[in-house]
């Protein structure tokens, strides 16, 4: 049944007065006339790192995903549904995904945000695919997720390992006039599949040689080998695929050996986390990461509710999260249902505000709209420089 005019308006102002975010949202259609939904609850499942060495990828997911639920649950749910939140921790390690994934499915879960790395990413997918449910990931950015056309059920709002690479190599060439490269990697699906294509794109432009090409083990106490191998090859730059930990020990070690030589690495490394466990050696590091965002007024009450929720600053990927969040909740409630084929077509044809601004999605599961910026560690931050 429609609502009538009025009771449309009193949603609106409550919504106004809780968030003023989800207000703009509603605009859009959270309360789009639409048939019932069957189950109870719509079941979100979050999935991603929770716990160990990668979890500061994860929980910020978990925390947007959260702030803009619990703002719906207060102004009523989507289409007078609760919002149920089904959180699962993969440790970002594939044999775990496949669990997780499996364990989703069976509780119910009618769409998925998640995973976070795209190792785990990989592996969780043909469950879902199986199941007929979405999955949509902030953070997940190997091209071949999306560009295979294996997995028509994922979706992700941050950009992929090929334009990564390809800021990372444009700014080591043109920027840093690095001439010779070494391309570090850490062997896994993100890792190593941006290390092939930062490799690709320099032997294209005929301006700078990849001089050394080499995976590291992770977890690995001791890179002293490969960071020998460095200095020997005499590299103006590094570009690192992979993630903090290997990243921290690598520079670190490079710096105690008194190499200047420049670091450039990935999102996988624009972490505080990396800058903790690096410390002064963290400092002119570069790292791509997804554009600042910081003046958009929803990003701005997004990082304020997180603040006055959790008593702190959001992590990686809190924006790319938030932004999932947003398109994943509107594309359920203008869809009307938890049907995979009709949330498919909203979020292929319709915008949602977010963090990014509008964005909707392109045929193979893209976001419209976002892209990768530098940053650099200076004083014990990341700053963007370019």
């Amino acid at each position: 049944m429609q609502m009538s005019f009025n009771a449309l308006e009193e949603q609106r102002v409550k919504m106004n007065r809780c968030s003023p975010v989800l207000a703009g949202i509603f605009i859009l259609g959270f309360f789009f006339a639409a048939p019932a939904m069957g189950a109870d609850t719509i079941k979100i499942g979050v999935a991603g790192a929770h716990s160990g060495d990668l979890a500061s990828y994860g929980l910020p997911t978990v925390k947007a995903v959260e702030l803009v639920v619990n703002d719906l649950n207060a102004s009523g749910g989507i289409n007078g549904k609760k919002i149920e939140l089904l959180v699962e921790d993969d440790v970002c390690k594939p044999e775990v995904a496949t669990n997780t994934a499996t364990k989703l499915v069976s509780q119910g879960a009618h769409i998925v945000i998640g995973h976070i790395c795209s190792g785990a990413t990989k592996a969780a997918l043909p469950i879902y695919r199986d199941a007929g449910i979405i999955v949509m990931s902030p953070s997940a950015t190997n091209p071949a997720l999306t560009q295979s056309g294996e997995y028509p059920n994922f979706y992700r709002t941050i950009a992929a390992d090929d334009a990564q690479a390809k800021t990372e190599v444009d700014f080591a060439i043109n920027i840093i006039g690095a001439k010779k490269i070494a391309v570090i990697h850490d062997k896994g699906d993100y890792g190593k599949g941006l290390a092939e294509f930062a490799k690709t794109f320099i032997e294209q432009s005929g301006k700078a040689e990849v001089i050394l090409y080499e995976g590291v083990t992770p977890g690995a106490l001791d890179y002293s080998a490969v960071v020998q191998k460095i200095k020997r090859s005499d590299a103006d730059a590094v570009i690192f695929g992979g993630y903090h930990p290997e990243a921290s020990k690598i520079v670190t070690q490079m710096r105690k050996k008194r190499m200047d030589t420049v670091f450039i690495s990935d999102d996988g490394v624009k972490d505080e986390t990396f800058i903790k466990v690096a410390g002064k050696y963290a400092e002119g590091v570069y790292a791509t990461g997804p554009a600042d965002v910081t003046s958009n007024p929803i990003t701005q009450a997004a990082r304020k509710a997180h603040k006055k929720t959790y008593e702190s600053d959001p992590g990686a990927f809190f924006d790319n999260a938030y932004a999932a969040a947003l398109a994943v909740t509107n594309a359920l409630a203008r869809a009307g249902s938890t049907e995979s084929a009709a949330i498919a077509e909203v979020l292929r044809q319709e915008d949602v505000a977010t963090p990014f601004g509008l964005i909707h999605f392109d045929e193979q599961g893209d976001a419209t709209g976002v892209g990768f910026s530098i940053y650099q560690v200076q004083n014990g931050t990341y700053v963007q420089v370019k």
